[in-house]
């Protein structure tokens, strides 16, 4: 019986929660995972080494870390030294205007150079861990950027537009609660401790336990009913 080619795809891996999960899901369906993670100029880039640690557990194919300095724009509490980021906001703030913590156009660049990427491969198939649900608010993690960018991706390419390929970005979160996350990653034995979210961790990667990422974390294990295995400063 003759095998099946192999199906690449790229899978944006930044170290958090999300981006693991959505790295095993791939690997669940069946796909052969080339993980893309940036070093874009972030203050909590202590995700980079959980980007490593998370590659390396789940054996995938490749791991490529790509330098962008998107700092000296900033624009972002993530980005810009004199942007604080904010702590102790309940859901409700969370869930209304879009926080400093949005770093302007990053979706964009990163899935603009994960096409790149996938089109050298080859691979049809890009993986996105973003979620319309966590109260983030960003404007590059809602369906119709997706939906938009899947189009860009057919109509911007030599392999879209030969016919070669089509492009498609997967995003398999998109609709799921923090704590739905949480159990799919249970079930697909995902190690969360290897996993890095907080935005404002402090040297030893400790986590804070007061922005809006660690809350949101925090509060999507209990509802998950698992135990979070995060080290946190404060709670």
């Amino acid at each position: 019986m003759q095998m099946s080619e192999a199906r690449n795809a790229v899978v944006l891996l930044s170290g958090g929660l999300d981006s693991a999960t959505t790295l095993a899901i791939a690997q669940a369906e069946g796909y052969v995972v080339h993980a893309l993670t940036f070093r874009y100029g972030q203050r909590h880039a202590f995700e980079l080494e959980a980007a490593r640690r998370i590659a390396s557990v789940r054996n995938v194919a490749s791991h490529r870390m790509v330098d962008i300095d998107l700092h000296q724009f900033g624009g972002s509490a993530l980005t810009s030294d004199d942007i604080a980021v904010p702590v102790g906001r309940s859901l409700e703030e969370m869930g209304t205007g879009i926080p400093v913590t949005y770093v302007p156009a990053r979706n964009t660049v990163f899935l603009s150079l994960a096409l790149a990427f996938a089109e050298v491969l080859p691979a049809d198939d890009i993986f996105l861990g973003v979620n319309a649900l966590d109260y983030s608010g960003y404007p590059d993690c809602r369906p119709e950027f997706i939906q938009a960018f899947e189009t860009l991706a057919n109509l911007a390419t030599k392999a879209g537009v030969e016919g070669q390929r089509r492009f498609r970005i997967h995003v398999p979160l998109i609709s799921l609660t923090k704590a739905e996350i949480i159990r799919r990653g249970g079930e697909l034995q995902v190690d969360y401790s290897l996993t890095s979210t907080c935005y404002a961790p402090d040297e030893s990667g400790r986590a804070c336990g007061q922005c809006d990422a660690c809350l949101l974390r925090s509060q999507g294990f209990k509802a998950a009913d698992v135990a979070d295995p995060t080290i946190y400063i404060s709670a």
